[in-house]
Order: structure tokens, then sequence, then C-alpha cells
């Protein structure tokens, strides 16, 4: 996360309402989409505002970004000591520090495989929430020593595309009193609030990653790896049918509308949901919301064609 000033990233002020934030940022997604801009700081100008989004728009995250002045969960925020600096305000009690602890970053990326690998039993992504049931120790199984320490806790702080899409991600560390970054591997779909352990085998604490996603202006997350959005149709479009841009996790496709759509009906595109990598994807179901016009924009002869529709329509109540 860039240590710019959030609010600047935005162009908004720091009493901006979150309408006022989320006009915003639709503005600046638009113009520094990569799929749009195809300058080369487009990309990092796109994630930049995306992050900023991500805590502004997060009440909690806000309120800890504007009592503190950093991101929950950056590095500045997590460079503190025990029983030192600010407190991040998720998760069911203080941040764990790190005790007496080496882990060694080149066997991290094996080790969160391994446990994640096949062998291990079913991949927490495809069906269902990771079981962290052993926060306090490790499970008892062939080859392991009994109880340890507690296990180290961060929160990880991920986009809504970043977690849809999965891939790697840096990851700081404060081990006495020592700042080191590793690098983990994401994968694709993971939810809010699911956790992701990494056995330290050399050393005596597993490492347990405590997901935060943030939201997202136009998709929303439904079960499994399916999404939805809000698809705004014309009358004419929702009573004629027709064709219209939809835009999904891969940039816009081309939806046919039957005609006679109601408002509120789900529209599927199938596959075009969050991809899991193993597994099949999700599907992208567009909730239709018919947009009418406002009766001063409209003339006399219209409103009397209006008017005869509705009467040859009868009561749609009944």
């Amino acid at each position: 996360m860039s240590e710019k000033d959030l609010y600047s990233v935005l162009g908004v002020s720091r009493s901006a309402s979150v309408d006022e934030i989320k006009k915003a940022y639709r503005k600046l997604a638009r113009q520094y989409h990569p799929d749009v801009n195809k300058a080369a700081d487009a990309p990092a100008k796109f994630t930049q505002v995306q992050e900023a989004y991500d805590v502004l728009s997060d009440e909690k995250k806000r309120k800890y970004y504007d009592q503190f002045g950093v991101v929950p969960g950056s590095a500045v925020a997590d460079a503190g000591t025990p029983g030192h600096g600010p407190a991040t305000p998720w998760g069911a009690g203080p941040h764990v520090r790190a005790e007496n602890i080496d882990i060694d970053p080149e066997e991290l990326g094996s080790m969160f495989e391994s446990f994640f690998g096949g062998s291990r039993g079913r991949d927490p992504f495809g069906g269902g929430p990771f079981n962290a049931s052993a926060r306090g120790g490790r499970s008892k199984g062939p080859g392991t020593r009994g109880p340890s320490l507690p296990p180290l806790e961060h929160e990880l702080f991920l986009t809504f595309l970043g977690a849809a899409r999965g891939g790697k991600e840096e990851i700081k560390l404060n081990i006495e009193g020592k700042a080191r970054t590793i690098e983990v591997n994401i994968p694709p779909g993971v939810r809010d609030g699911q956790q992701l352990r990494v056995r330290n085998g050399a050393g005596d604490r597993d490492l347990v990653i405590n997901i935060r996603v943030g939201g997202h202006p136009v998709f929303r997350r439904e079960e499994g790896n399916d999404l939805s959005l809000d698809l705004a149709l014309s009358i004419s479009e929702a009573v004629l049918g027709g064709t219209v841009p939809v835009p999904t996790l891969d940039g816009e496709v081309e939806l046919r509308i039957p005609p006679g759509t109601s408002g509120g009906a789900k529209l599927r595109l199938r596959g075009k949901g969050i991809n899991p990598g193993k597994g099949e994807p999700g599907d992208l179901y567009a909730v239709v919301r018919v947009v009418v016009p406002r009766p001063e924009s409209l003339s006399e002869p219209e409103r009397d064609a209006i008017r005869e529709i509705g009467e040859r329509q009868g009561d749609v109540r009944s």
C-alpha cells in the first residue's frame, strides 16, 4: 500500500461521504484501468486507486486510518513492539507479535504449497471455508510434536479483484524488532475472514494469515464462486430486448436481453464469475434494474402513449 494520503489519491476531502468516495473511485478506475489506459504507469495508479477505495469505503478501516494515519495491516501499522503502537481493530484479540521465531522466506513457499496440496486433503477454497479450529497450536497427527507456542498472526488486506484473481502478495512481519518481507501465493477466490495457515517446519510457530477483502463498486460476491452486479436497462431495452455491454472480471462482454425482461430478473453469464484455478468457474448474474424516464422529460404525446400502454397492460399487481 502506498504511503501517499489516501484522500489525495481519490481527490476527495477527509469529510467526503461514502457516495462521494465511490463516485471518485469509479471515475479514476475507468481512467486508469489497464484495459483502457495503455500508459506505463496506469496499472500502478489503478492499483493505488483500488487500495485507497478499499480502505476509505470500509467504515472500520477508514476510522482506523483517520485516527492513526496509517493503513491497517501495513508495515507501518505493524512496526511497533508488543504493547506499543496502534492496535488493529479486527479479529478476536490483540495482534500477536513474533518472539524467538525465524521464518525462512525460501522455505515458506514450499510449506505453503505442501499445506494446500492434494495430499493434505480438500482444497480449502474449492469446497468451503478453511478450518481454523487449530488456531492455538499444531494439530495432532503422524510426525507432529504435540503442543507448541501460539501461532504468529498477521492481517493481510486484499483488494476485491486481488482476492478474486489470486496471485503473489508480500507480507511484512516484525520479528524480534526486525522487519522482514516474505512472498506468498494467494489462491484465487479467497474470501473475507478466511485464514491461511503456513506451517513453519524449521521453527516453533506457525504463521496464520487472516484475510481481509475490500469491497467493489460494481461486483458483489455470492455463494461459492458466483458474482453479481446491477444492470441498468432503459424501458425500450427491457420491453423490446436487445444487446448491451456488461463488465466482467476479464473485460466487457455483450449480453442479449430477452424481450419483456422485468426489473429484478437475473440474467446469467456462465463461467464469468471467479475462476478458482481448480474446478469449475462461477457464474456472473446481472440483476436487472429498469430505469424509467422522469415525467418532465416527456412530451404530452409520449405521456399519452405510456398511459395507453398501461391501460392495455392492465393491473400488474393482480
